[in-house]
C-alpha cells in the first residue's frame, strides 16, 4: 500500500487541468484580467495582466491548494494535510483545509512574511517553524506526514498541485482569445507548469516563458542544461521564489513545453510594484512581479505581440510594501 505522504511519480496532462476545473469550480474566483495603456504603449504590445492576487488567499495558490484537497480520498483526508512554504501556499492549504473541513499542518521558515504567517494561523493550521538556511523543510514535513498518517501537499511537486495552477491560464486564454507570449513567474515550477500544460492546448503557437529573480536562476539552468540543477537558498525581496530546484512532476513539463526562462533584478522588482500601485492601483507582492517587470523591464521581447502575464500574488506585508514602495 502507497503511503499517502508519497504518491508516486504521476505527470499530469492538460486532462488534469480540465478535471481540476470541474473540481474547483464554485470554490475559487474567477480573477479579472486587467489591461493598461501605460505599459502597452512602454513595450508597444497589448498586455493581458492575469490578477491572481486578487485570488482568495490573495495567491494563485490557493487554486492548486483546493484542487489538491480536494482530490484525496476520504479516508486519507480524516488525517489531515501537511505541507511546506515560505507562506502563499501555506495560506492556501490552510485555508482551503478550512473550508472542506480538513486539519492543516504547515511547515513555515521562521523568516516567513509577518503578514503570511497571521493569515495562516487565522485560517486555523497548526504551523512549525524551522531555519532555511540550516533545516531541510523537506524532510521535516514527510517526517510530519509519516508520523501521522497525513497527505502531504508539496508547494510545487505534485500532480493535482501543478493542475490546479494551470487553471489560472486556462482562464485567461478563454477570456482574452489567442495570445503569442505567456509570461509566468517561477519559483518551484508548479504555476509554470500547470500554464504551460494550458497555453500548449488552448494557444498552440504561443512562446511560454518564466520569470525567476536573478539569484535564484536554477530554473533557467536546467532548462538550459536539460536536467535539475541544484543551487544554495537564493537570497531576494521575491521570497515565495527563493527554492533550490525545480520539481520532479514538473521538469518534465517544463523542458518539454517551456520555450525560455529569464531573470530580474531586485531593483526592477520594485520598480514593478510602485507601477502597478500608481498606475493600475493594485498591491502586488515581489514575487508577483517577477512576469511583468520582466515584459515591462525588456527582459522578454514582446513588441507587437498578444501577451498574457500572471500576476501571481498580492501578500506582501504592509510595512514592506511602504519601505519598498517609498525607496528611490
Amino acid at each position: 500500500m502507497t503511503n499517502p505522504s508519497s504518491p508516486p511519480l504521476r505527470i499530469p496532462t492538460f486532462d488534469d487541468v480540465l478535471a481540476a476545473r470541474a473540481r474547483i469550480s464554485g470554490a475559487v474566483h474567477k480573477t479579472p484580467v486587467l489591461t493598461s495603456r501605460t505599459a502597452d504603449a512602454k513595450v508597444g504590445a497589448s498586455l493581458f495582466f492575469k490578477a491572481e492576487n486578487l485570488q482568495r488567499g490573495g495567491a494563485f495558490k490557493f487554486r492548486g491548494a483546493y484542487n489538491a484537497i480536494a482530490a484525496l480520498e476520504a479516508s486519507v483526508r480524516q488525517n489531515g494535510v501537511v505541507a511546506y512554504s515560505s507562506g502563499n501556499h501555506a495560506q492556501a492549504v490552510a485555508y482551503a483545509a478550512r473550508l472542506q473541513g480538513v486539519s492543516a499542518t504547515i511547515v513555515m521558515p521562521s523568516d516567513a512574511p509577518e503578514i503570511k504567517i497571521a493569515a495562516t494561523k487565522g485560517h486555523g493550521a497548526e504551523i512549525v517553524f524551522y531555519d532555511r538556511y540550516t533545516e531541510d523543510r523537506t524532510e521535516i514535513s514527510r517526517h510530519l506526514a509519516e508520523e501521522r498518517g497525513a497527505a502531504l501537499i508539496p508547494p510545487y511537486d505534485h500532480p493535482d498541485v501543478i493542475a490546479g495552477q494551470g487553471t489560472a491560464a486556462l482562464e485567461l486564454i478563454e477570456e482574452v482569445g489567442p495570445i503569442d507570449l505567456l509570461v509566468v513567474p517561477l519559483g518551484g515550477g508548479g504555476l509554470l507548469a500547470g500554464c504551460a500544460l494550458a497555453a500548449r492546448a488552448t494557444a498552440h503557437a504561443c512562446t511560454i516563458v518564466g520569470v525567476e529573480p536573478e539569484a535564484g536562476n536554477d530554473g533557467q539552468q536546467s532548462l538550459r542544461k536539460g536536467e535539475v540543477v541544484r543551487i544554495p537558498v537564493p537570497k531576494s525581496i521575491a521570497d515565495g521564489a527563493l527554492t533550490t530546484h525545480l520539481g520532479n512532476h514538473n521538469f518534465p513539463i517544463l523542458k518539454d513545453k517551456v520555450d525560455d526562462i529569464v531573470t530580474v533584478s531586485d531593483v526592477q522588482l520594485v520598480e514593478t510594484m510602485k507601477f502597478f500601485a500608481e498606475r493600475m492601483k493594485l498591491v502586488v507582492e515581489p514575487t508577483g512581479c517577477l512576469a511583468a517587470a520582466a515584459v515591462l523591464h525588456g527582459a522578454v521581447a514582446c513588441a507587437g505581440k498578444r501577451v498574457g502575464i500572471l500576476l501571481s500574488g498580492g501578500n506582501v506585508d504592509l510595512k514592506v510594501l511602504a519601505a519598498l514602495l517609498g525607496s528611490r
